[in-house]
C-alpha cells in the first residue's frame, strides 16, 4: 500500500531491499486477511475522510492533530460517527480536530512514567512491539526519533494508524500489521526497542526476549513493561486458564525473575526503574471503548485480586542494553 512505500524505500537505504519486498508482500497478504469482514467498512471510512492540512500538529506533549476550525463545512457528528468506525479505540487518549478520542488505556500516563528514565530517541531508529494504533509511536516521533516502526497484528490498529496518518502525513512513523515473530533474525537494525504489554502474551518469554535482542543493534536498547507479581527470584505466576478474563497469558514474574529472565538472554545494564499498580482511572471503558475493560476484569468486593483470584495488574518497566 502507499501509506508504506517511505516505509520501504529507507528499509533500501539501510541495507535491507530483500526485506523490504517481503515486508510488502506480507503487508497486503495481512490486509487481505479480513477474518471479521470489516476491512470494507474500514477502507470505505478511510477513503471518505475530508483531505484536511492540520493547522496544528502537537507530538510531544500530547497527540493534538488540527482544530475543530479546519474542518469547516464538514459535519463534525458526521465525522465523529466515522472515526467510530474504527472501534475499539484501546490506545491513546487523541485530539483530533478537537475532538477527544478518550480511549480505554492512557496511555499518555505510561509513556509520561517511561519517559524520564530511556536513553534520548532523537536520532533513533525504534521498533515498537505490540504498539497497538501507533499512540506511543507518535510520541516517540514527537521525541524526535528518526523513524518508528510499529508492528501489531490486530487489523484494525493498523486501520486507526492509517486514519491518524491521513491527516498527518509523517515519514518517521508507520504501523504494520505483524507480529515479532514476522521479523528477519539477527536483523540488529533498531537503537531503541520497546516492548509494553506483550511478554505475559507469549507462550515462551525467553524466546519473545531473544527476538527483541536481534532486532536491536550492539549496545541498542531495550524497553521493556510487562505484568510483574511480588515475590522472590524465581517466583512466577502461570495462570491455569484466565487472568483477569484474558486467555492468552502464559507467565507472570516477579521483578526479581524478571532481571534473571534479561540477564539469561544476555542483556546488560539491565533495571527495573518503575513499578505501578494498574487503576480503574488508567483502563476503563469510553464511549471510544465500549466492552468490558478493567473494573470488570477485578474481584468486585476486592479490587486487589482479579476476577479469578489472582492479585491485580501490576506493571513494571525495566531498561537493558544490547550485548
Amino acid at each position: 500500500m502507499t501509506v508504506y512505500k517511505p516505509f520501504y524505500r529507507w528499509l533500501e537505504s539501510m541495507g535491507q531491499a530483500d526485506w523490504a519486498q517481503q515486508l510488502c508482500r506480507f503487508t497486503e497478504q495481512r490486509l487481505a486477511d479480513d477474518f471479521h469482514g470489516k476491512m470494507p467498512l474500514w477502507q470505505q471510512a478511510l477513503t471518505t475522510l475530508p483531505v484536511v492540512k492540520p493547522s496544528v500538529l502537537e507530538l510531544k506533549t500530547q497527540v493534538k492533530v488540527g482544530t475543530a476550525e479546519d474542518l469547516a463545512g464538514y459535519d463534525q457528528s458526521a465525522f465523529i460517527d466515522l472515526v467510530k468506525t474504527f472501534h475499539p479505540w484501546r490506545k491513546g487518549p487523541y485530539h483530533l480536530f478537537d475532538i477527544h478520542i478518550d480511549t480505554e488505556w492512557r496511555s499518555d500516563w505510561k509513556w509520561d512514567r517511561v519517559l524520564p528514565h530511556i536513553s534520548p530517541l532523537s536520532g533513533r531508529k525504534v521498533l515498537d512491539v505490540g504498539g497497538g494504533n501507533g499512540y506511543h509511536g507518535w510520541r516517540m516521533v514527537g521525541e524526535g526519533a528518526s523513524m518508528v516502526m510499529g508492528i501489531d497484528p490486530t487489523l484494525v490498529f493498523s486501520m486507526q494508524y492509517q486514519l491518524m496518518q491521513h491527516f498527518i502525513q509523517s515519514d518517521r512513523h508507520f504501523v504494520f500489521p505483524i507480529g515479532i515473530e514476522h521479523m528477519p533474525d539477527k536483523l540488529h537494525l533498531f537503537d531503541t526497542v520497546f516492548s509494553m504489554g506483550v511478554l505475559y502474551h507469549r507462550r515462551s518469554p525467553l524466546q519473545h526476549l531473544m527476538e527483541l535482542r536481534q532486532c536491536l543493534r550492539v549496545g541498542g536498547e531495550l524497553v521493556l513493561e510487562t505484568l510483574v507479581i511480588d515475590g522472590g527470584e524465581g517466583m512466577t505466576l502461570m495462570p491455569e486458564e484466565r487472568y483477569a478474563k484474558m486467555r492468552n497469558v502464559w507467565f507472570i514474574p516477579s521483578v526479581p525473575t524478571m532481571l534473571v529472565w534479561l540477564r539469561k538472554c544476555g542483556f546488560k545494564n539491565i533495571r527495573c526503574v518503575d513499578e505501578n499498580l494498574t487503576t480503574l482511572d488508567e483502563q476503563r471503558a469510553t464511549e471510544w471503548m465500549t466492552f468490558e475493560s478493567l473494573k470488570d476484569f477485578l474481584d468486585p468486593h476486592d479490587n486487589r485480586k482479579t476476577i479469578e483470584g489472582y492479585p491485580a495488574p501490576k506493571r513494571a518497566v525495566f531498561i537493558a542494553d544490547a550485548p
